[in-house]
């Protein structure tokens, strides 16, 4: 499918981005595939190319968190990040609005894709993200306390877990919460120099 069609459908479907940005990732994609030997093999971004992708461009280092986004992003479940899906979670990732890195965290914390962050769920991923320090206390005594104190601002119903409507609601209400159980979307900097057109970018590095 030639570079101008592909813009077309997934800019018709998608408007998070403009038609200018969708060339842009689609020919970075392209960029990244490495293109298969056997014709008829899926061309995308597997795993480990994926993964690496999100630690070596948007510093991300927590191998569960990495793992979880690439499932939000591999959305037909194929093992594999299409150009389709490749653009569509990059939209979400770098300009989504609240509701959609709402739905976007989420999914990447609700472990088991159960529709719920369970208690044990938010003290892996708590565990993990953590910087580990050493200290003659028990770390996991200290995780446990942290995600009582964390139901007890975000279980609104009070039955030990977390909806997607516990989680909306008290990230509507405080915003940071949006990435409470570990950093699963690009911080500032990364994403202002990942946006930046290539011209704005050699600029930056003459400094």
């Amino acid at each position: 499918m030639k570079l101008n069609i592909i813009t077309s459908v997934i800019t018709f479907f998608y408007f998070t981005v403009n038609k200018i940005e969708v060339e842009c990732l689609i020919k970075l994609f392209h960029t990244l595939v490495v293109e298969p030997s056997d014709r008829h093999a899926i061309i995308g971004l597997d795993r480990n190319m994926f993964r690496n992708i999100l630690h070596v461009t948007f510093g991300m280092t927590d191998d569960m968190i990495m793992d979880r986004v690439f499932r939000a992003f591999d959305t037909d479940n194929d093992s594999c990040v299409s150009v389709t899906e490749w653009v569509e979670g990059l939209s979400i990732f770098l300009r989504g609005t609240l509701e959609e890195k709402m739905k976007y965290c989420f999914e990447v914390y609700d472990l088991n894709g159960d529709g719920y962050i369970s208690r044990e769920e938010m003290f892996h991923m708590l565990k993990n993200s953590l910087l580990k320090q050493p200290s003659e206390e028990d770390p996991d005594e200290g995780i446990k306390d942290l995600v009582e104190i964390t139901l007890k601002k975000m279980d609104y119903d009070h039955d030990g877990k977390l909806s997607y409507t516990d989680f909306e609601k008290a990230v509507r209400d405080e915003n940071l919460l949006l990435e409470a159980f570990g950093p699963c979307l690009p911080d500032i900097k990364v994403l202002n120099h990942f946006c930046m057109k290539p011209g704005e970018k050699e600029n930056t590095s003459a400094y």
